[in-house]
């Protein structure tokens, strides 16, 4: 129960985070040009995206928000096998899983909330490089990212089972 109450305040906590930066987006930069923050390499742009990742699906609100509530209560439902390091595995993979859990969820939350509340997900920041440019994202697709990440590291540090060790088990 301590480890659910610990989840829920981090991801209640990343969820708040996430909606007042978007908040502040849309009161600030709305109609008006990107902000330079860092010349050539990032700004401060209002997007309302209506698709997904670099702008896929466009249109398809519904479709999404039921496809990120979907993959949330997957992720819920096996959360075990997706964020827990298996018994033998280093610390560090653990602690990977541990820490990816709440940031996939709140990731998956903020931007399902902006598509259904919204109709479009708000996204702000706005990296650059000469000509190459980055698509918009927010906080939410940063948490979703990067607990991503944790988890591929995560198995990564986690030794493979051979085979004959996976038909024995239970």
């Amino acid at each position: 129960m301590r480890r659910f109450l610990i989840v829920f305040a981090v991801v209640a906590n990343l969820v708040l985070v996430d909606a007042v930066s978007k908040e502040i987006a849309a009161a600030l930069l709305k109609g008006r040009a990107a902000v330079s923050v860092i010349p050539g390499l990032f700004s401060l742009a209002y997007v309302e995206n209506r698709g997904c990742a670099w702008g896929m699906l466009q249109g398809q609100v519904w479709p999404l928000a039921v496809f990120g509530i979907a993959a949330l209560a997957l992720l819920v439902w096996r959360r075990r096998d997706v964020f827990a390091a298996p018994e033998g595995s280093p610390r560090m993979a653990s602690v990977l899983g541990a820490v990816a859990e709440p940031l996939v969820y709140a990731g998956i939350i903020g931007n399902v909330i902006d598509r259904v509340f919204r109709g479009y997900v708000v996204d702000m920041l706005d990296f650059h490089w000469g000509s190459s440019h980055f698509p918009c994202f927010n906080f939410a697709d940063s948490c979703i990212c990067v607990g991503a990440g944790m988890i591929v590291l995560a198995s990564l540090l986690t030794p493979r089972r051979r085979k004959e060790e996976k038909e024995a088990a239970p």
